[in-house]
């Protein structure tokens, strides 16, 4: 991975450039994200928010409730739908990337499965990565 990062959406209306190293890499597996995705997960790129900005466009934003409180507001291309972000409430100091929107997704290596507990039966998982039912215990940055 090379720092800066860059993505955008798949029309590029939306370009966003990271100056941070990710501090979780993660698949959830919500219902939530399997709606939004389209799939049977959700894989991000959680990032400091302070590290992420847009260079081009404005998401739209969808907010649904979440259980860690408040609403995660999910952000894609107004123009071509393509999801790009996520951003909880919860957790307002961190921006999660979809990783899919990445210009170089090659790097993107899952630590965790996150919201097991809603998997589909026939999602067949990684099973070497650590498994939450819900949330895992909140990243920290190495300093």
């Amino acid at each position: 991975m090379k720092i800066p990062f860059t993505g955008g959406c798949s029309c590029g209306a939306i370009r966003y450039e990271c100056m941070a190293e990710p501090i979780m890499m993660l698949h959830c597996h919500c219902r939530d994200c399997q709606q939004s995705s389209g799939g049977p997960f959700s894989s991000f790129v959680v990032v400091p928010a302070e590290a992420f900005k847009f260079l081009q466009g404005s998401l739209r934003f969808h907010a649904s409730p979440s259980q860690m409180g408040g609403k995660t507001h999910r952000g894609f291309c107004p123009e071509c739908g393509s999801p790009i972000l996520g951003k909880p409430d919860a957790v307002p100091n961190i921006v999660a990337i979809r990783t899919a929107s990445l210009d170089d997704p090659s790097w993107f290596n899952p630590q965790v499965d996150v919201w097991t507990s809603d998997a589909q039966r026939w999602d067949q998982m990684d099973s070497a990565i650590p498994k939450f039912e819900q949330y895992p215990p909140p990243p920290t940055r190495e300093e």
